[in-house]
């Protein structure tokens, strides 16, 4: 059965997944980058650069790990790019690029309809107006049995935390503080219910946990 599943979304040890004043300039936020570096300093994350070289061991399994098995990722708006409102005729096609890292399709929440954008590499981005469970079908059936990523950001997640629609969740907890941003748990009516700890191993730089779904 194909999973829902998040991967390697980096958290602060406060419950930030992104800092304060997120814009064009900062999309992360102040301080957010920080949340990354792990994954930047990886040989997964060399390649994903284009470039040669990175760090071995636990941290680059892991990420590499999060691609395993992925057939079509979900994303909001806001990760997608910081256009707000009708999308009119603005040419945004994401920060990553003319050849994103994602290599197979992609659906973007949003409130607005807009065209697929077809990349280089694979990658195409579809946009859904009608809502998550309708964005879960079409990524399903885009992947072709394969599981099903949500890319993020945090209301995303949250959105198909509180549906009842994640399978899996891989967290990096990075130890920094945020003091303010994106809260990965919040509007959860109290944190997600369901899921038990499966793995929990960290390197000298971040913790993994691994968090499946309860049978019930």
């Amino acid at each position: 059965m194909p999973k829902l599943r998040v991967h390697n979304l980096a958290v602060s040890i406060d419950g930030y997944v992104a800092g304060p004043d997120q814009s064009l300039e900062n999309p992360l936020g102040v301080g957010g980058m920080g949340l990354h570096e792990w994954a930047f300093a990886t040989r997964t994350g060399h390649r994903m650069q284009d470039t040669d070289g990175g760090d071995e061991g636990l941290d680059d399994e892991l990420l590499a790990q999060g691609d395993v098995g992925i057939g079509a990722t979900i994303m909001g708006r806001n990760m997608f790019g910081p256009v707000r409102g009708p999308w009119g005729g603005d040419q945004w096609t994401g920060w990553w690029g003319e050849n994103p890292p994602y290599h197979h399709p992609v659906f973007v929440l949003t409130h607005y309809p807009h065209p697929s954008i077809t990349m280089q590499g694979g990658t195409t981005f579809h946009f859904v107006d009608d809502g998550i469970e309708a964005a879960l079908d079409r990524a399903k059936d885009a992947a072709e049995g394969a599981d099903v990523r949500i890319g993020g950001g945090a209301s995303t997640v949250q959105q198909y935390l509180r549906a009842g629609l994640i399978d899996e969740m891989h967290l990096a907890v990075v130890p920094i503080l945020l003091g303010g941003g994106e809260r990965l748990f919040d509007h959860l009516d109290g944190g997600p219910d369901g899921y038990e700890c499966v793995e929990f191993v960290s390197s000298p730089g971040v913790a993994h946990v691994r968090f499946r779904r309860a049978p019930k």
